[in-house]
């Protein structure tokens, strides 16, 4: 008999932790962020401010903080502490943007950068050569972008 009252008891405390989870969860809501942004529910998410970088005179060399290649549209700089190198991150507001052959952007970028002005919730863009690369990109609000862990990658970041 103590144990059904020790059990009745704890129904209580049980809806109430269910009640305060739910108030600040949203499954449905997750569930088709995550079927978009191809991330599980619960992944880490950032806002973030971003800035831009180029090769060329006064840009950076081709080789990023991991010795790859940087990949235009793809490599982006970002603080290890905060996104660690290797992840793969999901940038809603660069799906559409003009990639370099023409294509459209799918939104996905890879961490395989660092950079010495790259610091907190802050990344920076490689866009390609020249200044004229990041043309594609300047219609973006930088100073909010969303971004969703998606992964990580081995080696260099796809071409």
């Amino acid at each position: 008999m103590r144990r059904r009252l020790a059990a009745l008891a704890f129904i209580p405390v049980m809806a109430a932790a269910f009640n305060a989870s739910a108030a600040t969860s949203d499954p449905v809501g997750d569930l088709l962020a995550s079927v978009l942004s191809g991330s599980l529910p619960g992944a880490p998410a950032f806002n973030l401010k971003a800035t831009l970088y180029h090769a060329g005179a006064k840009g950076v060399g081709s080789l990023d903080s991991l010795g790859c290649k940087v990949v235009p549209m793809r490599t982006v700089a970002v603080d290890k502490t905060v996104i660690p190198r290797r992840t793969v991150l999901f940038i809603k507001e660069t799906v559409g943007l003009t990639m370099p052959d023409g294509g459209a952007h799918d939104g996905y970028w890879y961490a395989s950068d660092v950079g010495g002005a790259i610091k907190g919730e802050r990344i920076d863009l490689y866009t390609g050569r020249g200044a004229a690369s990041m043309k594609p990109i300047r219609q973006l609000n930088l100073a909010k972008l969303s971004a969703v862990k998606v992964g990580t990658f081995k080696g260099c970041p796809p071409a």
